[in-house]
């Protein structure tokens, strides 16, 4: 087992809301194709500015949003308005290209949550961009809830389409309780901790941090010290090199360089095509890119 601790990231702004990602590592990029986890909060909206993130592109890649406090606003270019709030997945296909905003709404007072991105394998990162809202019902026994929002775990299965094999579930191991969990022995596994503190194999995972099991597990064994929640995440080993920068996952620098200059032609009005488009009515300007590395990008796997 691999413990990954989280490191704080500004998502930008004057007030600049932080948060703790834990994937992508210099020591590991993917689980299954699960590639990006930002966790956040719980924030006070009037002391840390809440999120807004104006229009930004995205390729090769599904965005994942998962709360636990609050609400966010998705608006996108493939004409998608919806609200991201609690207990409910909102997931959105980039495939070849999209843009998207998120803003935590006015009634928002705190906010807490994950942001995940998957990877999309070579036979369908360019499929067409599209959107999925699921509400999964609460799965209960002994000691634990849970809500499995992708892929299949204790009884429940989620009907929202990915293109890999994926597991994704909030998961809530009450104090002094066990969940022994069965889990497919493919997959490798990564539990991050949002409160409370969990002893898995002897060790404890505290809040923030995030486990990494390798494929042939086929039982997670999750003992709570305090009421616990936490997300699980699994998939097989992705098997395929990425290179990701910014808002992109891409498998060459090439495709970087150009995904970047085509987002900056359609800001500044002097594409002749579009590829990525901007969401109707969002009231703020487009993020411009930053400047690419002078170094060459590599792929990682």
């Amino acid at each position: 087992m691999e413990i990954l601790t989280p490191r704080d990231v500004p998502l930008g702004g004057l007030r600049a809301m932080t948060v703790r990602r834990t994937l992508p590592q210099r020591q590991r990029t993917l689980i299954g194709a699960w590639c990006f986890v930002d966790h956040y909060g719980p924030d006070r909206v009037s002391e840390s500015g809440g999120m807004d993130v104006p229009p930004h592109p995205h390729t090769g890649l599904q965005t994942a949003s998962w709360l636990f406090e609050g609400e966010i606003e998705h608006r996108d270019s493939a004409g998608h308005h919806a609200m991201v709030r609690p207990g409910e997945l909102n997931l959105m296909t980039a495939g070849s290209g999209i843009s998207h905003s998120e803003r935590s709404t006015a009634t928002t007072t705190s906010l807490a949550g994950i942001q995940l991105w998957i990877a999309l394998p070579e036979a369908a990162r360019f499929v067409e961009a599209g959107f999925e809202h699921y509400a999964p019902p609460v799965t209960e026994g002994s000691g634990w809830t849970a809500r499995v929002f992708l892929g299949s775990a204790l009884g429940s299965t989620s009907p929202v389409l990915t293109h890999t094999p994926l597991l994704g579930a909030e998961v809530n191991v009450f104090d002094g309780s066990v969940l022994d969990l069965e889990v497919d022995p493919n997959f490798e596994h990564g539990v991050l901790v949002d409160h409370g503190s969990i002893d898995l194999r002897g060790q404890m995972i505290g809040r923030g941090e995030l486990a990494y099991l390798e494929p042939g597990v086929d039982r997670i064994v999750l003992s709570a010290t305090g009421d616990t929640r936490l997300l699980l995440l699994g998939g097989p080993p992705f098997g395929e090199q990425i290179v990701m920068w910014w808002n992109f996952v891409a498998r060459s620098h090439e495709e970087v360089d150009q995904w970047r200059a085509d987002w900056q032609a359609e800001i500044s009005g002097s594409a002749q095509t579009s590829r990525f488009g901007l969401p109707q009515g969002d009231p703020g300007a487009p993020i411009l890119a930053p400047v690419l590395p002078r170094v060459r990008l590599r792929p990682r796997s």
